[in-house]
Formats: C-alpha cells, sequence, structure tokens
C-alpha cells in the first residue's frame, strides 16, 4: 500500500505552504490536496521537491461547493466553467506530476430532476476524460455521504458504477472513500473487495466523526489487510479530521503501515 497524507485535512495547525515540511518529518512519501490552487504551481513544485514528496491527487475546482453552494460538474448551465476548470486542473496535474484528479459531482439544486443532473455530469465527464487522457491523467469520481452534504448527486457505490457505466471512458474510476461508505451504511471491507475493479483511489477516517483510525468504529485492521491481500496498487490517503493536535493523531500510522 503506497500511503498518502490529505493536506487539506491534516497539519491545519500551520498554513498549507508549512505542511509539506511536516508531512516528510513524520515519514509520509506522497501527500495529497483537495484543492491546491490558493498556491502558484512554482511554490508547490518547490514543497514538493525540498521534501522529496509526490503529489498523488487533487481535485478539480468545484466553484462554490465547499462553501455551500451546487458545484460545477452536474449543474445544467455550468459546462463552461466546468471546462475551464477542468483546464486549470490540468495545468497544475501537468506541472506537478499528478497522476489522478477527482471531480466532484456537486449538489442537486431544488429546481433541477436528479436526472438532468446525471445527464450533464455523464456529458462533462465524456468531454473531460479525453482532455486528461492526452496528458495520461486519470479520472476519479467520488461518492459522497448525503447526511454530510444533503443533495449530493454520486452517494453510494451503486450510483457511482452506474456513472462509470453511462459515461464509459477508459481512464474514469472510482474515489473510495471509507467514512464515506460507511456513512451510507455499507460494509467498508465488502463494499472494497466487490467493486475493486472500479476503484483507482482510497481514502479513510473513521466513522462516525471523520477522525483518526481507531477514533470510533471501525475495523481498520480487516479494512487494510482486505486492501493489501487484493489486487489494489493505487494509493491509500489518510483524509480525516484529528481530534487533537496532527502530531498526537498518527499512532495509527505506526500500528498499520510500520
Amino acid at each position: 500500500m503506497k500511503l498518502a497524507a490529505n493536506l487539506s485535512t491534516l497539519f491545519t495547525e500551520v498554513p498549507l505552504l508549512e505542511r509539506f515540511a511536516l508531512a516528510a518529518a513524520q515519514g509520509f512519501k506522497h501527500v495529497e490536496i483537495q484543492f491546491p490552487y490558493e498556491l502558484s504551481i512554482k511554490d508547490l513544485q518547490q514543497q514538493l521537491e525540498q521534501h522529496q514528496l509526490s503529489l498523488c491527487l487533487i481535485n478539480v475546482p468545484a466553484g462554490d461547493l465547499m462553501q455551500g453552494g451546487h458545484g460545477l460538474a452536474a449543474i445544467p448551465g455550468c459546462e463552461v466553467l466546468f471546462q475551464q476548470a477542468v483546464e486549470l486542473a490540468i495545468e497544475y496535474a501537468t506541472a506537478l506530476h499528478v497522476p489522478r484528479v477527482n471531480v466532484l459531482a456537486g449538489r442537486q439544486p431544488s429546481d433541477c430532476s436528479h436526472a438532468a443532473c446525471i445527464q450533464t455530469l455523464t456529458d462533462n465527464l465524456i468531454w473531460a476524460c479525453p482532455r486528461f487522457a492526452e496528458h495520461k491523467i486519470q479520472v476519479l469520481v467520488e461518492m459522497i455521504n448525503g447526511i454530510n452534504m444533503p443533495n449530493f448527486i454520486i452517494q453510494n457505490m451503486q450510483q457511482g458504477v452506474d456513472l462509470l457505466t453511462q459515461v464509459n471512458q477508459a481512464n474514469l474510476k472510482l474515489q473510495y472513500d471509507c467514512y464515506h461508505m460507511a456513512m451510507m451504511g455499507e460494509d467498508i471491507v465488502q463494499c472494497f473487495m466487490q467493486n475493486i475493479e472500479h476503484i483507482a483511489h482510497i481514502q479513510f477516517a473513521d466513522y462516525p466523526g471523520r477522525h483518526e483510525p481507531d477514533s470510533a468504529t471501525l475495523a481498520f485492521t480487516d479494512f487494510f489487510h482486505s486492501i493489501q491481500q487484493s489486487q489494489y496498487e493505487g494509493f491509500v490517503a489518510a483524509e480525516y479530521i484529528p481530534t487533537q493536535h496532527t502530531l498526537d493523531s498518527l499512532a495509527w500510522k505506526n500500528k498499520y503501515f510500520g
């Protein structure tokens, strides 16, 4: 397993630019950032090179999604904005050698049917996947639970698999976050094993609470063992909200990845 630290949720005691050094000091070789666009490509390159880190994942810009809005990727009328977001993601991903980007579907507006949002998302991905493929970048879509993010358009594994079928692009796979799957009532090991051919990136946090492993109810010994024994070859990224200072929340690292 290739372990990564999510710098958008970990080491938030300091500004993003200073988190690379902390991750490297804790032995991480790979990092991911939800939205790196607050920093210049030059600054990101400098940090990655200085601390000998690889950036394994970023999200395509999602408009107003993280501020409570609907986002871009599945919203009729936002197609041009989504295309501009894709081009910015390509600029960052190619310069920083990022192998995978994640597209967040967004929230369903009250004046738009779920079917219309799915069709827009499908059409946008059919356009975007070949653009990313030109640069040998894999595209992911992520299922996000509808409890923390009400009206999210892709919430469960079946919806994710159905979307892959509709889009039918070779470089489109799923991002599997065990916290979101647990929130949606899935058995995280069974769900992973049954859908492994569709999964190209894994994130983890405990459930409930979305905190560090062993802070709540999920059986991470079984989960990580199932990944290790499978054919999965991608990254496994810590994307949790620490219950304490990040440095004091890392006991799981030696336990499961030592």
